[in-house]
């Protein structure tokens, strides 16, 4: 096949085989966001390049080597969101619902596009899941967001599979300490660091304390630690986030090291991290952002969110077998319908069904064919129940009713009460 004719590198279909799990993923986590009080906003897929340049930060890996940017016919630089905070700041800013310390409690769904090296559980298309909160700055909101997640683990069923990691940034101005602090220390260990963290000490320091690379992690062992710079609002706000997570139940650990790779955070980041997919151990991540929107040019508002990859999650409820089986049944009811009149007949039928019992999944053979042929469709098609209509069941006013999963005998039904004997049939089932 032509290469122009095949989808780009890192960029997926999501086939029909694949989609119900997608369907009941994101089901889930809008079922719980309702519960909880968030509204949707959706926001549009490209913005003007200068939104990430300057929420993100002009010097991160994402603006300088991972955005999709290219420059439109009236000569703009627009960009492919690589992420979905800065969208949702500026949306809230330029239509003013965090004016006058409105609280907003928000979320989104959609892809997002970052050009880097495609690997399993990492795209350059990928979809989040993400939640931002503006006007609330207590640990309150902050420990709700985690616990908020944690009860989506249970109901998907891998709390026993991922670990809550937590840090505190502090305010900017500790963090602007630190980074002095770090700087002064790992330049007088300048030759001892890989290659990537040496550029890093000019302009992003903070990220080393990541680095994956074991020589630089052995530098990093005797270097400042950030808890030692926090200011006390930070430290304050940081222990009332423990304790609310401690009375909740919810487990975690301390992480100095986890910074979070984008300029805007400050106090609470967390991460929640599985050991199940190899490299790509982050499912969902955030924290606070409590200057960025001042930062956007807006009034000074309080932030905090996360944003979990879809991709990740699909791939660990695979990986760990908690895929319900109820979501690959696409079909409740396959009608087959044989001769002219019974498919007229069964159009009419059909239809009342769904007027009667809404939400019922039923699907009508298409084609006409032999009898053996349609009960093969209505096989193939995961239905629980067949319906069969031909000239006999037509000149009695009934419709054969045979399971097609499991045991159970054929039997015929008046069509004035085929609805509600489905109904059951179904719930039995």
């Amino acid at each position: 096949m032509s290469k122009s004719l095949q989808a780009i590198r890192g960029m997926n279909d999501i086939l029909p085989e694949q989609s119900p799990l997608w369907r009941y993923f994101e089901g889930t986590v809008a079922g719980l966001l309702d519960t909880y009080g968030y509204s949707q906003i959706r926001t549009p897929i490209v913005e003007f390049t200068e939104l990430f340049k300057r929420s993100i930060g002009e010097v991160t890996d994402i603006v300088e080597k991972e955005m999709y940017t290219f420059e439109d016919r009236n000569g703009d630089s627009l960009t492919l969101r690589p992420e979905g905070t800065a969208a949702c700041v500026r949306a809230v800013l330029e239509h003013g619902i965090t004016g006058n310390g409105q609280v907003q409690k928000l979320w989104y769904i959609g892809q997002m596009f970052r050009h880097e090296r495609p690997q399993k559980g990492r795209y350059r298309q990928f979809h989040q899941i993400g939640v931002e909160v503006f006007n609330l700055d207590g640990p309150d909101i902050d420990a709700e967001l985690i616990m908020l997640t944690w009860r989506l683990w249970g109901l998907l069923g891998i709390q026993d599979a991922v670990k809550l990691e937590l840090n505190s940034l502090g305010t900017s101005e500790a963090r602007a300490r630190y980074r002095d602090a770090l700087v002064e220390f790992l330049s007088a260990r300048l030759e001892q660091l890989d290659e990537d963290s040496q550029r890093r000490l000019k302009s992003n320091p903070l990220r080393i304390l990541d680095s994956k690379d074991q020589g630089t992690q052995a530098v990093l062992v005797g270097a400042p630690k950030l808890e030692d710079y926090l200011d006390e609002d930070s430290r304050v706000h940081f222990e009332g986030l423990k304790a609310r997570l401690d009375a909740a139940g919810i487990p975690f650990v301390i992480n100095t090291k986890l910074v979070r790779g984008l300029d805007y955070y400050s106090k609470t980041v967390f991460e929640w991290v599985t050991d199940k997919l190899g490299a790509q151990g982050t499912v969902c991540a955030g924290g606070r952002y409590d200057g960025l929107v001042e930062q956007m040019g807006g009034k000074p508002t309080t932030g905090v969110g996360f944003a979990m990859g879809i991709e990740r999650l699909i791939l660990l409820l695979e990986t760990l077998g908690k895929v319900p089986e109820s979501i690959n049944r696409t079909i409740d009811v396959y009608l087959c319908a044989f001769g002219e009149q019974a498919e007229l007949a069964g159009l009419r039928l059909s239809e009342g069904l769904r007027d009667r019992l809404p939400g019922l999944r039923l699907a009508v053979n298409a084609g006409g064919g032999s009898f053996k042929s349609q009960f093969k469709k209505a096989d193939k098609s995961g239905a629980l129940f067949a319906l069969i209509l031909g000239d006999d069941e037509l000149a009695k006013q009934e419709i054969g009713l045979k399971p097609l999963r499991g045991q159970g005998e054929q039997q015929n039904i008046a069509w004035d009460a085929l609805a509600e004997h489905l109904e059951t049939a179904i719930a039995q089932a």
